[in-house]
């Protein structure tokens, strides 16, 4: 591991890039392997549940209902609960609320946090993973004068989970612990969450809802965290900052049906993503970084740019790796989990571009 305040490898534009560009501008027809979204959703019952909310629209949002339900899915006061458009909103309001000298962000992960913080004026220090570690963290690694972190557990695009225990050995006092939980709920049990800890100083954990539930297009997570970081959030937050029919969702897909319903996908995600792995690794299609434990995995595949273009001409999109810094070169793709028959049919368009068919 290393410690790097560079931006990114071909400058900070690259921290914007997103699985949904690969899809968009023509990109629609292809079979979506890019984003991290369960592709057969929402469910018919939760879309539903938000259409019947369409009647209510000349109202302003009121988000108490799905704060509280929020609140009891996690065991905690509505005081540590601040609903937001997207887990994503909530890197920009940590950027802007808090007042930190040196913030840290652990690398390969999501690239919206640094953006946000840098956004906002800060100076940006990195720790950069190493493969030949697994992408696995080490706590001594991060520097003690870092007075806020950020990681992803699992972490995207690596699909590393680490050890709850490691992650909140990074808690120190005067240091926010900012925790992405986006993907958490696609593991099953949630082993290793730090959601609903209160023992943890400085920690602040952001779930996102849209991703098992097939939601990016409405935008809706949540911050759990003290009150008073809960309150300063709230204070740079725009008012009525997510709509009725989010809040709509958000109470349902905490309800406890919902949360055993999540249950039941991480476990299929898990049977799915094995099918993928076993795939890949069959006649050397590709290596995986070992153990994956989110809805995606990170694939190290030589010549990835050329293979990326020669799947889209046969009809797939897959996300490239090189704009996550740690992950330079050309070699990383990122590919989303899907069902068997998708898979296969998409393993068998790699080993057609890999010349093995």
């Amino acid at each position: 591991m290393r410690t790097d305040g560079a931006p990114g490898p071909d400058g900070s534009d690259l921290l914007r890039h997103h699985g949904d560009a690969e899809v968009r501008d023509g990109g629609g027809a292809l079979v979506d392997l890019a984003v991290n979204v369960r592709a057969d959703t929402p469910p018919a019952w939760l879309r539903e549940c938000i259409a019947a909310s369409l009647t209510t629209l000349a109202a302003y949002p009121d988000g108490r209902a799905a704060r509280a339900a929020v609140a009891a899915r996690h065991g905690l006061p509505v005081e540590r609960v601040l609903l937001t458009a997207g887990a994503a909103e909530a890197f920009v309001l940590l950027a802007r609320a808090l007042r930190v000298r040196r913030p840290v962000v652990v690398h390969p992960q999501f690239t919206e946090p640094e953006a946000a913080l840098r956004d906002a004026g800060h100076e940006v220090g990195r720790v950069l993973l190493r493969e030949s570690d697994g992408f696995r963290l080490r706590p001594d690694a991060v520097p003690e004068e870092a007075d806020l972190v950020v990681i992803g557990n699992p972490t995207n695009p690596t699909s590393v989970l680490h050890p709850a225990a490691v992650i909140a050995g990074l808690a120190r006092p005067g240091r926010t612990l900012v925790v992405d939980e986006a993907f958490m709920d696609a593991v099953p049990g949630e082993r290793e969450a730090l959601a609903g800890r209160t023992d943890v100083p400085g920690l602040v954990v952001l779930r996102s809802l849209t991703k098992t539930w097939g939601l990016a297009g409405l935008r809706i997570g949540y911050v759990l965290a003290a009150p008073d970081v809960v309150r300063a959030l709230g204070r740079v937050q725009p008012l009525w900052p997510v709509s009725t029919p989010a809040l709509v969702a958000a109470e349902a897909c905490v309800s406890p049906a919902a949360v055993v319903e999540a249950g039941r996908v991480a476990r299929g995600v898990a049977a799915d993503r094995a099918f993928l792995v076993a795939g890949l690794r069959d006649g050397g299609l590709a290596a995986v970084v070992d153990p994956p434990r989110a809805p995606f995995v990170l694939a190290r595949v030589p010549g990835a740019a050329g293979v990326r273009r020669g799947l889209r001409e046969l009809g797939f999109a897959v996300r490239r790796g090189d704009t996550f810094p740690g992950l330079e070169g050309d070699c990383w793709l990122r590919l989303a989990v899907r069902g068997r028959e998708t898979t296969e049919a998409f393993l068998g368009a790699l080993r057609k571009v890999r010349g093995g068919g």
